[in-house]
């Protein structure tokens, strides 16, 4: 973060932004997370912004899927400094094909160590050699921004769909991938090459169908452990959370959809928070209107009892309603320097300004003790500054991530809505303050600002949630 410089458009991976049409935010059917955080893929000490389109339309293949690159800068992200990367672009593997669904899942860490941030991209319906064996490709991050990419070696399983998801660490063991599908989930490990080649491979049956992963290291010895989390399963309000699932493993006592790590409590551990957003099932599991679950890390891992928080803990922002979606996105990060990790919730199905789903995000600062909550507050499209208006369906708050792309040290709130610009989706860009995201200087990217504007989110098949 401490260097300085202008970065240079990946020309070498850019398409004509006229050949792709589609949409910006897809909610696919298992809880992937669309956007990964901002990373340096050019060196030049900014963070840039990847915007996934996976429902986009390539050369007319509909949902072939396509990634946006926002190189950042002193003034933050903008489309003029952008790069359109598809499967037809040159240097990329594969080709773009009807339903293919390139950039459903992303992720980023230096994986053949030469300093800069390389993208891992997911196309869960890549139909390689089989259909919907899914496929997972690396982007090579260099100082002129990502370049030609290689495609890592995910087993070729029909209906696979490898690439739901993708994790990505450089610990100390070195560089991790993590990759989820519907045949399970698979690590890649040791030394990552630029024809492909990886040092390792050990895949991983032992849960059900996997459809979220993560890392996060818990014991704070410099090893990230696994996290996992299933498809939805029967009976459930989720899917099943496994940290380092092995044979025999059993999942969290907790469901789940998505999940984000960081120390919330400031004790130098990461502790991970799960987000439940469905309603209640069975009358046992969840809570009215989506909640959010917190397990602290220490010397022994994950504590053996969880913190619950809905809109209904005292302090947090709101009040628990069937249908909020609590908990639908989580990140954790240190929005005020003040040494404790703030709890971000996506709530998209939130009623605002009178609207239906408009959607909103409830950020819980973190606490040394007791249950987080107090001082909460809300960021909407009705908050100062924040470019737009509240509408029904909106869905502000689907996804979300952080990332300080001005390399100001203020850790920069990227929000995204399903159903804003007619269900074509659009990224918010929030600038930090010392304090907490302001509206104040706020991006607004439409599909159409990013030129991959024109069809419904849902043209890979799957609806609205």
């Amino acid at each position: 973060m401490g260097r300085t410089g202008k970065g240079r458009l990946a020309t070498a991976v850019a398409v004509s932004c006229a050949a792709v049409v589609g949409s910006v935010v897809m909610p696919a059917d298992a809880m992937a997370k669309p956007i990964a955080a901002p990373a340096d893929f050019n060196g030049d000490g900014y963070h840039d912004l990847v915007v996934p389109a996976p429902a986009a339309t390539v050369g007319g293949k509909v949902g072939a899927g396509a990634v946006v690159v926002l190189y950042g800068s002193r003034t933050g992200v903008s489309t003029a400094r952008k790069a359109v990367i598809t499967q037809n672009s040159a240097g990329v593997p594969g080709t773009a094909e009807a339903g293919d669904l390139f950039g459903a899942s992303t992720a980023f860490a230096d994986l053949d160590k030469d300093g800069f941030s390389d993208l891992v991209v997911g196309a869960p319906d890549e139909g390689t050699s089989a259909a919907h064996t899914g496929m997972v490709t690396v982007l090579w991050g260099g100082k002129n921004g990502l370049a030609a990419g290689s495609p890592l070696p995910v087993p070729v399983v029909g209906g696979g769909r490898y690439g739901l998801d993708v994790a990505a660490v450089r610990d100390s063991r070195g560089p991790r991938v993590l990759v989820g599908g519907y045949d399970g989930s698979i690590e890649l490990s040791g030394t990552f090459k630029r024809d492909g080649s990886v040092g390792s491979a050990s895949r991983n049956w032992s849960t059900p169908s996997v459809a979220v992963t993560d890392f996060g290291d818990f014991r704070h010895d410099g090893h990230a452990e696994r996290i996992v989390t299933s498809v939805r399963v029967g009976g459930n309000s989720g899917g099943l959370v496994y940290v380092d699932p092995v044979d025999g493993s059993r999942p969290l006592p907790v469901d789940g959809t998505t999940t984000a790590t960081g120390d919330v409590n400031g004790d130098g551990y990461h502790d991970l928070v799960v987000g439940d957003p469905d309603e209640p099932a069975n009358g046992t599991n969840g809570h009215l209107g989506g909640e959010i679950t917190l397990w602290y890390g220490g010397p022994d891992g994950l504590a053996a009892a969880p913190v619950h928080i809905s809109q209904d803990t005292a302090g947090v922002y709101g009040t628990s309603t069937k249908k909020n979606k609590f908990g639908q996105a989580v990140a954790v990060a240190d929005l005020n320097n003040d040494g404790l990790g703030e709890i971000i919730v996506g709530v998209p199905g939130q009623h605002r300004n009178g609207q239906a789903m408009a959607g909103a995000v409830v950020v819980i600062p973190g606490q040394r003790t007791g249950t987080p909550g107090a001082g909460s507050y809300e960021i909407s499209q009705e908050s100062g500054s924040v470019p737009g208006v509240s509408e029904r369906g909106d869905g502000f708050g689907l996804t979300l991530t952080v990332g300080d792309v001005k390399a100001d040290g203020h850790p920069d709130l990227i929000i995204g809505a399903e159903g804003e610009d007619n269900y074509r989706g659009a990224v918010w860009v929030l600038p930090g303050t010392s304090t907490r995201p302001l509206g104040t200087g706020s991006v607004e990217l439409t599909a159409g600002k990013l030129g991959v504007a024109g069809v419904s989110p849902w043209v890979g098949g799957f609806p609205p949630s």
